[in-house]
């Protein structure tokens, strides 16, 4: 099986180290560069075109804001989750969300969920759920955003309700009798026509615009 290639980006050498460590117990994946800020950062990622990109969200000189915005206008296939010590800052989510982040991870979880929450990512199934999506949907309709207007089919629609509902890829594929590959097909659809970066942005989508029930 082929490893996941993993760039490590934030300016204290010793966290980088230990999160190393953790990562590779896993057999899936590899951490194949790590940068100390968002400059080095873009450089190493069109060096090693790594799969997913750990990037803290405060370093010296180049914030990994502007570095992320930075990467995925060079390569939008790129899954950058952002490294933060506190997730008290809505409006930081916000602008990471946005700049094609596809959420973020807190320093100080355990060990093991952090690894499991890092290969969710990889595989583009990390679910939106509890206390990260009230902050994302918050963050999101802070700024008021006019609907989109799309040609979503009915299943479109139902994949969609249920990314909002904080539902894996396995979950959806099997509440609705249909393959992992054909949800992440619909998937791709819906980025596309809702004009999103990943599927933070369409779980708030679905639940600032009705899909999801909330009571």
């Amino acid at each position: 099986m082929e490893k996941a290639k993993i760039l490590l980006v934030d300016d204290h050498a010793l966290f980088r180290s230990g999160l190393k460590a953790i990562l590779e117990q896993d057999p899936e994946l590899e951490v194949v560069a790590e940068a100390k800020d968002g400059e080095e950062a873009i450089r190493l990622a069109e060096e090693w075109m790594p799969d997913l990109i750990l990037m803290d969200i405060h370093m010296p000189g180049m914030s990994g804001l502007e570095a992320t915005r930075q990467i995925k206008e060079i390569m939008p296939y790129v899954k950058i989750v952002i490294l933060t010590a506190s997730d008290d800052d809505d409006e930081l989510l916000f602008e990471a969300v946005k700049a094609g982040a596809q959420g973020y991870l807190i320093k100080h979880l355990n060990p093991e969920s952090f690894l499991r929450e890092v290969k969710a990512h990889v595989h583009g199934e990390a679910s939106i759920s509890g206390d990260v999506a009230i902050k994302i949907i918050r963050a999101f309709s802070a700024h008021d955003q006019q609907p989109k207007q799309s040609s979503l089919t009915a299943r479109e629609v139902e994949v969609l309700k249920l990314v909002g509902e904080g539902a894996s890829n396995r979950e959806i594929a099997s509440r609705l009798y249909i393959s992992e590959n054909t949800v992440k097909n619909h998937l791709r659809n819906i980025l596309q026509k809702l004009h999103f970066e990943n599927r933070v942005q369409a779980a708030a989508y679905a639940i600032r615009h009705g899909l999801v029930d909330k009571s």
